[in-house]
């Protein structure tokens, strides 16, 4: 970063000590400086601006520049971002310079600062600044690509509904919700029951547009507030949730076979008319508490039994 890039702030109730300081900065090449007659101002300015680096004197009244260091750090928390400090002091023990690192301080200068030294040390301390705020945006935009892989990985990549993963994870939580709330919850696994038929005839493709079909047709079926998710094979998966345990009723589920079987699936390789099979369970909360694991299983169990009735029935 160029010296004329940095934005730095110089803290200090003495006017004069100001002006020096930003005379010798000024010399160095640094021509983004701010002057602060006191730490509350300094703290007025960061919000409006961030700085690179702030230059405060350790004794200020009102609050110190440790105080200072103490409000800037706990600003640079909560906004995500790294701003060095240096400190001006006449202070000569070491306890009080142990202290001032224990609080924050990257650095400090000696009253009156050399002008040679005061820019070395601005333009280390900035390098400081820089090098943290680049691993700061980089483990943001880290964060934000795992939410993405995460938000990723629980999607199915040809219809764009919800997979197992997704599946698991709301039926975890509305089973919950139901067994603490005496709600319901209701999983339906339905099997295309033509889909190997019309792989085998049209191909891969047109499968797979089928498949987005059947997801769009599902969603018109159902629920603003329901699930759906795509599973292995031919296999879907909707999730209701009711919060009284009583207002689940199976007509819901014949209206989705009802909205399957309507008319046929448009496709490029003209209409295709498929049924399906479904398999039921339903939850009530007033009964123990089961796992999303044994909820699929107990529905996975009802689609053999559907299945086994012969094609466009429904197993509860």
């Amino acid at each position: 970063m160029r010296n004329k890039d940095l934005s730095i702030i110089i803290v200090d109730d003495l006017q004069f000590s100001r002006i020096v300081v930003k005379t010798a900065l000024k010399k160095a090449g640094y021509d983004g400086v701010r002057l602060a007659d006191s730490a509350t101002q300094a703290l007025g300015m960061l919000q409006e601006q961030p700085a690179d680096v702030v230059l405060a004197d350790w004794m200020m009244p009102e609050m110190d520049g440790l105080e200072l260091t103490d409000r800037i750090r706990q600003r640079d928390e909560e906004v995500g971002t790294y701003t060095a400090i240096i400190l001006f002091t006449a202070n000569e023990g070491i306890d009080l310079l142990v202290e001032a690192f224990e609080h924050g301080v990257d650095d400090y200068l000696r009253k009156p600062p050399n002008p040679h030294e005061l820019a070395a040390r601005v333009n280390a301390a900035a390098r400081i600044a820089v090098m943290q705020n680049d691993l700061l945006e980089t483990s943001r935009q880290m964060e934000d690509t795992i939410r993405h892989l995460e938000e990723v990985a629980m999607i199915d990549p040809i219809t764009g509904a919800g997979n197992m993963r997704f599946l698991k994870s709301q039926l975890k939580s509305y089973l919950l919700e139901a067994s603490s709330r005496n709600g319901g919850v209701c999983l339906a696994v339905l099997e295309i029951d033509q889909l190997k038929q019309v792989r085998e005839q049209h191909g891969l493709d047109i499968a797979n547009e089928v498949l987005i079909g059947m997801q769009r047709r599902l969603r018109r079926s159902i629920r603003p507030t329901d699930d759906i998710a795509k599973l292995d094979g031919n296999l879907f998966a909707i999730l209701m949730r009711f919060t009284d345990a009583n207002s689940y009723k199976p007509s819901a589920i014949e209206r989705i076979r009802d909205g399957i079987n309507q008319r046929p699936f448009k496709t490029s390789d003209g209409d295709v008319s498929v049924s399906a099979s479904i398999g039921v369970t339903y939850y009530r909360g007033d009964e123990e508490l089961i796992s999303a694991k044994e909820t699929i299983s107990r529905a996975m169990n009802k689609l053999d039994e559907a299945i086994d009735m012969g094609q466009d029935n429904i197993a509860y």
